[in-house]
């Protein structure tokens, strides 16, 4: 299993951008695919998923009506596009692929998204 994140960078409040996972050596299609953050000092966190890897997607309620999880089974990518960035959205963000929503995760190297003015 291997998972590369792009897209990250530095970008003002207000604005916006999209990460991609490239994802290969396993079943995209079946998979379930998530993002998730993790700010300095601070845990790891859910940010969005597919509940199921046929759709469904569940949001934590901090990106709620602001961030958008999506995926092209015929590039095996999964998106994350975000938009009215926050300075509190500022973290390093990761990648995740799992068989179930109970197996172990595997993780892409994450990609940094620093907002701030």
């Amino acid at each position: 299993v291997q998972l590369v994140e792009s897209g990250g960078g530095l970008v003002q409040p207000g604005g916006s951008l999209k990460l991609s996972c490239a994802a290969s050596g396993f079943t995209f299609s079946s998979w379930i695919m998530s993002w998730y953050r993790q700010a300095p000092g601070k845990e790891r966190e859910l940010v969005a998923r597919f509940i199921k890897p046929g759709g469904g997607t569940y949001y934590a309620d901090s990106v709620k009506g602001r961030f958008t999880i999506s995926r092209d089974s015929a590039k095996n990518t999964v998106y994350l596009q975000m938009n009215s960035l926050k300075p509190e959205d500022t973290a390093l963000y990761y990648c995740s692929a799992r068989r179930t929503l109970v197996s172990s995760h595997y993780w892409g190297q994450g990609t940094q998204v620093t907002v701030s003015s």
